[in-house]
């Protein structure tokens, strides 16, 4: 058995977690999104100074906390990618400067790869299963038939649905991140508006959300036009049923298609309310579980980052300290660094 200590910085949390034969110690996340929100979105180089700024915070405290001592760690984890270069970076090289001290392995970890194993934490992996990817920056739809094993059978051609959710957040006048306020908004209204649902025909995998969110700031603006008011809870229901509708509908005919024996969210939007309840409804008659991710686990952190890099060192996947950040680190490629 091991002890590991993980870092994440792929965007704006700064974590560090522990794990130690397969218990998580601690779980440590400085999150910026106040800093953030006054300009609607995540600064890139405002996340990277705070990562800087925080990182070694998080460190101290994950080890007061863990009781663990670093010449202790048996292996030092990092998110290698997908993310923001800069912030990654900061991540990266602290895990780097660690291993390098006290001449310990470094495992490299894909960032949305951590997302899918940090289901681990509430039920063990039954294969082949479907892994719905759904955050800020990412959209996919990955088949497991083993551990890691990835293989990507859909994804998104524009935006990711999270920052779709950002981007109609902001024009609706509701604050960043735009997730939790849309999906709030959502239960307790009913969709009045007809909104255009993107690749919705067709034997196709893949998600698009681009010409959605046009089409609402579109409409949006036009009402501002004309001196009309938006109906902002309508406008959230409706949009909420054809933005996670679209991957409910893929995802259903994904799992009978591949004939899976589990589904797992994965990803910031697995934490949405409609999702959560409604995919599990539409494959209870197929006996097909859904498994999601606790709450804590759907945004970023290092539990999970810790969780997929226990596997990774049984392993043996090992990177060496040349190691460089990928901000587009492709899943099915996690092996190639």
């Amino acid at each position: 058995m091991s002890t590991i200590l993980a870092i994440e910085s792929s965007c704006d949390e700064t974590g560090v977690a522990i794990v130690r034969d397969g218990n998580l110690l601690c779980n440590i996340v400085s999150t910026q999104i106040e800093v953030h929100q006054k300009y609607g979105g995540v600064m890139p180089e405002i996340a990277s100074r705070l990562h800087a700024e925080n990182i070694g915070v998080c460190l101290k405290e994950a080890l007061q906390k863990s009781g663990v001592k670093l010449e202790e760690v048996d292996a030092f984890a990092v998110t290698r990618g997908p993310g923001l270069i800069g912030a990654l970076h900061v991540g990266l090289q602290a895990a780097k400067t660690l291993a390098m001290l006290y001449q310990k392995p470094l495992i490299p970890v894909h960032h949305l790869a951590a997302h899918i194993y940090a289901n681990e934490y509430v039920a063990p992996m039954v294969f082949p299963l479907l892994a719905v990817v759904v955050s800020g920056g990412n959209s996919e739809l990955v088949i497991m038939r083993d551990h890691l094993n990835f293989e990507i059978i859909g994804e998104t051609k524009d935006d990711a649905v999270g920052e779709c959710y950002d981007k109609v957040a902001r024009v609706l006048g509701l604050p960043y991140p735009g997730g939790i306020p849309i999906d709030r908004l959502a239960a307790t209204a009913k969709p009045i508006y007809s909104l255009p649902n993107p690749l919705h025909n067709g034997n196709t995998y893949d998600l698009s959300y681009s010409g959605l969110k046009t089409h609402i700031i579109n409409l949006v603006n036009m009402a501002k036009m004309k001196g009309e008011s938006i109906d902002v809870p309508g406008m959230c229901a409706s949009f909420q049923k054809v933005a996670i509708g679209q991957i409910i509908d893929k995802s259903v005919r994904a799992a009978r298609a591949y004939q899976v024996k589990q589904v797992v969210l994965a990803g910031g939007v697995s934490a949405n309310s409609y999702l959560r309840s409604q995919l599990p409804e539409e494959l209870k008659a197929d006996n097909i579980p859904v498994i999601r991710p606790p709450m804590w686990c759907c945004t970023d952190q290092a539990a999970m980052i810790a969780k997929l890099a226990e596997r990774l060192y049984a392993e043996n996947i090992f990177a060496p300290l040349t190691l460089g950040v990928d901000p587009n680190w492709p899943i099915d490629h996690f092996r190639d660094f």
